[in-house]
């Protein structure tokens, strides 16, 4: 009779756990040609594109894109078209979303320290972790992870960059702020409207949060000359952070072996749309390691983008395209 009783009560567990297991989280994978919703927990969520291309048989590359602020990765990936590169060159693509009940405008919160900190449970270890999950469950190559992001998103990836170089590669920076340009909310809202901390600190402040994972971070930005919610100037102290941290990494010292002065001009104007100026940073050796895309009149936008999606200019250059493209070569 015991041995009835125990029989009878592991088959009662054995239901139990199919029970639970068919309604418990499933893991994140998504098929082929897909754009998929996943929970990640503390009530964030993320989505992950697959394109039609993607096998499993070798690996790709990965682009994190980070929203700006009243978006969603639905949006964002409308008015970005990031998805129709990924499947043209066979990338996957990965949309953290800011949890609302954090920030109800949805904006990341780039402005806090405890977020701009690796290992500081913070929105930058949120998004790494997301990058893991994804890493996880499809074949990456690790060593072509980038990340770009417009306006609060872009905020992020800066603060990407410096709290895990080891992650990402490269980043891009649409209308966006340098690494720890502010610590407050309001300190959040001058940076935006003045300027952030003095670009040779806040430049030394990402070397040192690299540690000893630090490497040269290729760098590009796009910014509009008339946007009035991101003033420009941030978009020239982007820069400026960068060539100082960079500079600092080449052999630990500020001795402008980067800098922040254009080794290469040029305009250019797109058909039927926007003029622009581009400007290319090299090291003392020739190599570039940065870009900045000033484009005439546009405001606070992606450029290039589609009306399909919020904060776009369809007028000026390609940014979604001319990012991949530089983090391709780099």
């Amino acid at each position: 009779m015991k041995v009835q009783n125990l029989f009878r009560k592991l088959g009662l567990l054995a239901l139990a756990l199919l029970f639970f297991a068919a309604f418990m989280p499933k893991p994140s994978f998504a098929a082929t040609g897909t754009f998929t919703e996943s929970y990640y927990g503390s009530n964030f969520y993320y989505k992950v594109y697959v394109p039609s291309t993607y096998t499993g048989s070798t690996t790709v590359p990965l682009m994190v894109m980070l929203h700006g602020c009243l978006q969603n990765p639905d949006d964002f990936a409308a008015g970005t078209r990031m998805n129709a590169l990924a499947e043209e060159k066979g990338f996957i693509v990965l949309y953290p979303e800011m949890n609302y009940f954090a920030n109800q405008n949805m904006c990341w919160n780039w402005f806090y320290d405890y977020n701009q900190h690796r290992g500081a449970a913070g929105e930058a270890d949120i998004v790494k972790g997301m990058v893991d999950v994804v890493k996880a469950n499809y074949k990456i190559n690790s060593s072509k992870v980038y990340a770009a992001g417009l306006s609060a998103g872009a905020g992020m990836v800066s603060i990407m960059g410096a709290a895990y170089p080891n992650v990402f590669h490269a980043i891009g920076i649409a209308a966006g702020v340098e690494y720890n340009a502010s610590d407050t909310a309001l300190g959040g809202i001058n940076a935006m409207s003045y300027g952030g901390l003095d670009p040779v600190y806040a430049g030394y402040d990402a070397y040192v949060e690299m540690g000893t994972l630090k490497h040269r971070m290729p760098m590009i930005v796009f910014h509009g000359s008339s946007d009035t919610t991101v003033n420009p100037i941030n978009a020239t102290q982007v820069v400026s952070q960068w060539a100082q941290t960079n500079d600092y990494i080449d052999d630990g010292s500020d001795n402008n072996s980067v800098d922040a002065t254009a080794d290469v001009t040029t305009t250019g104007t797109v058909t039927g749309g926007r003029s622009y100026t581009k400007y290319v940073y090299k090291d003392k050796s020739g190599v570039e390691l940065m870009q900045y895309y000033k484009v005439t009149g546009m405001t606070h936008a992606w450029s290039g983008g589609s009306t399909a999606g919020s904060y776009t200019d369809p007028a000026g250059p390609d940014a979604t395209r001319i990012m991949y493209d530089f983090f391709a070569t780099h």
